[in-house]
This record gives C-alpha cells, structure tokens and sequence, in this order.
C-alpha cells in the first residue's frame, strides 16, 4: 500500500443513530417503491437512445484496497450527454406533460410526447432551471426533443464549456454572479414572472411535487445496477453516494429502502468541505435541514449546494449510516486513480462530482493508518462489497486535465 504518512486529513464523518429509530418514525420512501420503478425504466427504455450504462469491475483496485469487490456505474454513456441527469429531468418533463394531457406516465412513450398531435394539444411550453452544468443540459435535451423552449441559468464561476454544451442543446442559458442557491431562487422568480415551468431538483415548501419527479427518474440508474450485480453476485454491503442538495442520494437510498428494508447496504453520503450542508445538518442533530453559505467554491461544481432538498432529507436523515465531508483533493485522488487503471481494471473517466470523491475516499481510508478508526466505524474489511456510481464524465474537459495530466489538487 501507498505510503500516506504526510496526508492532509481534513476527512471528517459522521455516524448516523437515526437508524434505529421505528419505521413508523422514519421518513417514507414510498414513493419511489418498486411499482414506480417499472413505470421508469419503462419511460427510460421507450427512448430510441436508451441503452444500459456499463457496470465497471475493479477486481485489481479492490485487492489494492483490501475489500471483495468494487463495481463502478459509469453515467458518461447515458444518452450521449456524459453525465446522470437527464434522467431524472426527462421523467419530470414527462410527468409534467402527462398530467396536463390528463393520463399516465405508463400511457406515453417519449416518442408519443415528441408527436406533432401532443405538441398541437399543448401549445408552447418554456421550462426553467439553475445548474451547474450536467441538469440544465438534461432539461435542455428533453425539451429540444419534445419541440419545447428552455431557460438555463448557471451560477458565479460555472464552466464556460458547461455553458456551452447545454446552449447546443437549444437553451437559452446564461451565468449569472450568484451562488448556486440564489441562482435557483432567481430561476423560480423568472418561471412566476413568465409563466414558466421550473424543473428544479431541490425542494422547499410549496414545490416539491416536480422534485420528487426527478428523483423517481434517478430510479432507473440503480435498478440497472442492481440487476447488473445480482448477475454475478448477491449484493453490496456499501454504497456510496456523492450529494449536492441531496436528490440523487435520496433517489439512491429510497430504492434501496424499498427494495431490502433492513438487509440493504450500509450507505455512506459524501459531500465536498466547502458545501457539506447534510453533514452540518446531521452534526446539529436537531432533525433539521440546515444551511451553509458562502462561495461554496469546491472543484465538486455538481455538489457545490448549501440547502438541502426537503424532499430527500428526511430519507437521508433516518436511513444513511454515516455522512463524510471530503476536500477537494479526494476527488481529485479519485480522479487520478480512476484514469490510471491497475492490471486488467478498465480506464473510467470520471468528473470531479462523478464517483471520483467516493473513489478517492475509499483509498485514503483503506491506505492511511490515521484514519483507521473510520475505518472500522464503516465497517470496511476484507468481505466488503462497494458500489459508487459515477454520475458524470469529463463535463469540463479543460479541468479534467488539469487535475488528471497536471496534478491539480494533489493529496499530500
């Protein structure tokens, strides 16, 4: 093993007792239950795109590390997009556009959405949003393909190429000089003034129906992964989940709380230092969500929020085993070692806010004697099972590299 001796251990976790509260105490997952997964995959697989994304093996890492197994979900491949989200977008589009057409989603495949007949019936639709980057082009694709118009704001600091790729998506989209809370806040006053409709991915009161549409959408994400792993094994005994507002966690955990109950795997949440508001809201311990602000500047642009989703928080609350507020430099760790592949391991490109973080955690905690005791707090041993899923590829590839072929952000 590697010789970490000098590594900056600002690592910090969390271990959650919520867990062993009743289920009558518990938030409920069901809604994500396992009748609305079919209808997903249904929608999903009705795209003339759809194909399911590689569920990578690392046999040679995981000996590296001490652990059984390591599989890796690569989202770069989804829909030819490189990233996760359109998903969970193009299913709340689709709900959306169900509801006021008066059927359901299980009547309509994204062909039918597409039909001049559903356009002629529902006039012109603008759909609104903030994102960093991978969302906003999500929206953007699904309303182009459906003949519909879309708004895009990014916050402060976004990625120029970013911007770009989701404008090639047919969006009107700018970057504003706000964080990205206030930019979601400026994108839900512009869908009131103009009779919008705004497809965010967090929830507050009074809006929380869309979101926890796009969260249903994620679904599709790891039932593909748990059927790819029941094809040569039983299950994981850990996920980790990387979190920004806290939707795809949520998304993740709830599935795997419908599915398992008490048997599902440990789930681990991790979140960038800069903006780890599930982890300062798990450290007040008041069953709150709360904020942190500021600048939120982390290389983790997918995760850079401050207010957690009141949709997922209750579920990442009373289910999540442990929650980790990680530096910037354990993504790039991850990155790094991801695209340096041992032995027979495949190459995955990975972005900073795809499974890099998880990656990069998992190997300073098997490697680095320091943190031995969160090591054995997450039960990480020679029988263990891991599964990240890498939701982004190298949406910025100018900083891919300078992180991967550079050494941006080293850990010691």
């Amino acid at each position: 093993m590697a010789n970490l001796t000098n590594l900056k251990t600002e690592i910090q976790y969390f271990i959650n007792d919520n867990t062993r509260k009743t289920d009558s105490e518990k938030a409920s997952a069901a809604f994500m239950n396992m009748e609305v997964v079919e209808k997903v995959r249904n929608f999903h697989k009705s795209f003339p795109e759809y194909i399911v994304t590689p569920l990578h093996s690392l046999a040679e890492l995981s000996k590296q590390f001490g652990v059984r197994n390591i599989w890796v979900k690569d989202e770069s491949y989804r829909f030819g997009l490189n990233a996760f989200k359109v998903l969970g977008g193009s299913y709340a589009v689709g709900k959306y556009l169900a509801e006021r057409l008066n059927v359901d989603i299980s009547e309509l495949s994204f062909e039918k959405l597409r039909s001049k007949e559903v356009k002629e019936e529902l006039g012109g639709i603008t759909f609104v949003t903030a994102t960093d980057g991978n969302h906003g082009r999500g929206i953007a694709w699904a309303a182009n393909q459906l003949g519909q118009k879309s708004v895009v704001y990014m916050p402060k600091g976004s990625s120029e190429i970013r911007l770009t790729n989701i404008r090639k998506e047919g969006a009107e989209a700018s970057i504003t000089d706000l964080n990205y809370d206030d930019t979601v806040r400026l994108a839900s006053q512009k869908a009131k003034e103009n009779g919008w409709v705004l497809v965010q991915d967090t929830a507050w009161d009074g809006y929380e129906e869309i979101p926890a549409w796009i969260m249903e959408g994620y679904l599709t994400i790891i039932d593909e992964a748990m059927e790819q792993i029941a094809e040569v094994d039983d299950r994981p005994t850990h996920v980790f989940l990387q979190a920004g507002v806290g939707s795809f966690a949520g998304s993740m955990l709830g599935y795997l709380v419908e599915k398992f109950g008490e048997e599902r795997p440990m789930t681990i949440i991790v979140e960038p230092d800069k903006a780890d508001c599930l982890y300062q809201s798990m450290r007040v311990g008041d069953g709150k969500p709360h904020a942190v602000t500021g600048a939120l500047d982390t290389i983790m642009a997918g995760l850079a929020c401050g207010e957690p989703s009141k949709t997922s928080w209750g579920i990442l609350k009373d289910y999540a085993q442990s929650f980790v507020s990680c530096p910037d430099y354990a993504a790039a760790r991850g990155m790094r070692i991801l695209a340096n592949p041992l032995g027979c391991d495949p190459r995955i490109v990975s972005g900073e806010s795809g499974a890099a973080v998880g990656i990069g955690l998992v190997s300073l905690v098997a490697e680095n004697s320091r943190l031995i005791d969160m090591k054995h707090a997450l039960n990480l041993n020679q029988d263990s099972k891991i599964l990240i899923i890498s939701t982004e590829g190298d949406t910025d590839p100018d900083h891919y590299r300078k992180v991967v072929w550079d050494g941006a952000y080293p850990s010691v």
